[in-house]
């Protein structure tokens, strides 16, 4: 193998358009600031809340209109 075909892995590819170097770094140190930005895995808060929706087939099919269940 060739120097050239061992590189490390790219972190940013481009789609689709010609994105200049100084775009790319641009959203790289912007991608990079946000990622900084969030708490470690370990700092993640507290475990996981309850959902605040209900699942619809867990409920029954009917209720009636005069039902304490609203």
């Amino acid at each position: 193998m060739s120097p050239e075909t061992i590189t490390a892995p790219h972190l940013v590819r481009v789609e689709k358009g010609r994105a200049s170097d100084e775009e790319l770094a641009a959203v790289t140190a912007l991608l990079l600031a946000r990622v900084a930005r969030q708490p470690a895995p370990d700092d993640a808060g507290p475990g996981r809340s309850p959902a605040a929706w209900r699942r619809l087939e867990r409920a029954r099919a009917y209720r009636a209109p005069h039902s304490w269940q609203g």
